[in-house]
């Protein structure tokens, strides 16, 4: 994955609560940190518009980035943000060096491909949920996916999507099923609408079954006789 995101950060000299407070105030800066690789951990200052317009791209989450700091760049993921708990602003953004050659574990979104189309909505009439919205995976920094997607089309009201039904990109493992099929974690699910009983699920699963059967042997019928 190439480095299409590149942030132009400062060192930041003065440490401390207090120092943040007034670099957010006064200055419109976002205080940050860089840490990871052989280096020690260095504290920088971010513009805040540039930071917040990056954070606007879904990629910049699971993207390997620039930092630029003078004339030195590193590479280094969006580790962790500290946002206002009330106006959602950023307060501090963690970054973490990375090596070409060193695999590294990381938080990538899930999308969701077909799901108003699949057989358990459009058929069935069935609510999909998702227990998951993005997958933990390890890798190597160039082989990170920008997403995961997982096609809905053909689950049906009842069935559940595990980690391990969700193909993942050539060199990338799942973090979670790593530890054992008992951390095997639900995806997402279709499941019946309220008010409607498993045996009405049954007979509708069932009728739509029949209409699809009957559909083929009318083609097929159809067929013949142009013969």
């Amino acid at each position: 994955m190439s480095d299409q995101f590149e942030l132009q950060a400062e060192v930041r000299e003065d440490m401390g609560k207090g120092s943040s407070r007034r670099l957010r105030r006064l200055a419109d800066h976002v205080p940050a940190i860089i840490y990871g690789g052989s280096k020690d951990p260095q504290p920088l200052t971010l513009i805040r518009k540039d930071l917040e317009k990056a954070l606007e791209n879904e990629a910049f989450y699971s993207h390997v980035l620039s930092i630029k700091v003078g004339k030195t760049k590193e590479k280094a993921i969006l580790k962790d943000l500290q946002r206002h708990p009330a106006k959602d602003s950023v307060m501090h953004a963690d970054f973490m060096r990375v090596d070409d050659k060193v695999a590294i574990k990381l938080h990538v979104p899930i999308h969701f491909l077909n799901e108003e189309t699949s057989i358990g909505v459009k058929t069935e009439g069935g609510i999909v949920q998702h227990q998951n919205t993005d997958i933990e995976i390890l890798c190597l920094p160039g082989d990170i996916p920008e997403y995961i997607e997982v096609d809905m089309a053909e689950v049906v009201t009842g069935q559940i999507i595990h980690l391990s039904d969700v193909t993942l990109p050539e060199g990338v493992t799942s973090v979670a099923l790593a530890l054992g099929e008992d951390h095997d974690l639900a995806i997402a699910s279709i499941i019946a609408p309220k008010g409607v009983s498993e045996e009405e699920e049954e007979e509708a699963a069932a009728a739509a079954a029949a209409a699809e059967g009957g559909a083929e042997e009318g083609s097929e019928e159809e067929g013949d006789s142009e013969e």
